[in-house]
């Protein structure tokens, strides 16, 4: 015959068990209403302009990518405000942007709004739009490329540990954050760095009503407030949204159309593996993990490759 104890400690089993399905029934409801939800959502959109936002440290954004080229094909999209606010990236990522904003204005008009920042990377892909509005404050600019290598040599040296190197050639994984760069490393970096930041310059002065020599003028690292980069026509107009969306009208988009969020879909992974579960269950403990990373600049140091990205020692503000 079963104990007491026995009898108690069936009860709290199936409790357990009862608890963890209750929830996980709970997290598939959610999930698919979601989806439902995503799914009429952008199956009832009728003719709109599309908003899409390019925020954050650029990298090769496959998502966003995907979502560019949908938009391209939707014959509902009538118009294009591509709202940038971001430091830069790395070049790749602002290439690929680039290119594919490019192929999206043969289709349709498109018209950048940059935020509060569109510097380097940022800026390469504003001006792969027919048209740039910046407010007055915005800052844009700082058209170059940087390559950064930490050097931990001293503090391997403090702390006793060396590091054995055996290569195929002295320029091999040159240069290395275990030793400081040779004079042939640096002239290595420095040489595919110019010819990168000639190549920047070269797609500036394609875009922009200005010369290669004028673009090299303003290629100096230099950031401009929107009215000063109004002055130098590197921005076309003063403005926010309202502005962008009337550059659309004046290119024959109807003024009556609603301007629609784009945004790029979830992981197709597993759901309690994707970005979509960090932020929920991040928000279940009052705590939104996306953005913590965010706000520390934790996502930067994961770029690697050449970057084009402002990098102020301290960010500017308005009192």
């Amino acid at each position: 015959m079963p104990s007491r104890v026995d009898e108690i400690m069936d009860r709290r089993s199936l409790r357990r068990k009862l608890t963890f399905w209750r929830v996980m029934t709970l997290l598939v409801i959610a999930a698919a209403i979601a989806g439902v939800a995503q799914y009429a959502v952008t199956d009832t959109r009728g003719d709109h302009i599309a908003r899409v936002r390019v925020e954050g440290t650029i990298t090769e954004d496959e998502k966003l990518l995907e979502m560019l080229d949908q938009i391209r094909k939707d014959d509902r999209v009538k118009g294009v405000i591509l709202t940038v606010d971001s430091p830069g990236g790395t070049t790749v990522g602002g290439e690929a942007i680039f290119n594919s904003v490019r192929k999206l204005t043969e289709s349709k008009p498109v018209v950048a709004q940059v935020g509060t920042l569109a510097a380097s990377a940022g800026y390469m892909i504003a001006s792969a739009a027919d048209h740039i509005v910046a407010r007055h404050t915005s800052i844009v600019g700082s058209i170059g490329v940087i390559v950064q290598v930490p050097n931990v040599a001293g503090l391997m040296e403090k702390i006793g540990v060396g590091v054995t190197e055996i290569k195929s050639s002295p320029l091999k994984a040159e240069p290395s954050p275990f030793s400081p760069a040779t004079e042939e490393a640096r002239q290595m970096v420095q040489n595919m760095v110019r010819d990168s930041y000639e190549w920047f310059m070269d797609l500036v002065a394609s875009r922009r009503p200005l010369t290669k020599e004028e673009v090299r003028r303003l290629s100096d690292g230099s950031i401009f407030t929107g009215r000063q980069a109004l002055e130098r026509k590197l921005v076309d107009a003063l403005g926010g949204v309202e502005e962008a969306k009337a550059h659309l009208v004046e290119k024959g988009v109807a003024e009556e159309l609603e301007i629609v969020e784009w945004e790029p879909k979830q992981s197709d992974g597993p759901w309690l593996l994707s970005e979509t579960a960090a932020f929920w269950m991040g928000g279940m403990r009052g705590f939104d993990i996306n953005a913590a990373l965010k706000e520390i600049g934790a996502e930067r140091l994961f770029l690697d490759g050449l970057l084009s990205l402002w990098q102020p020692e301290n960010g500017l503000a308005g009192d």
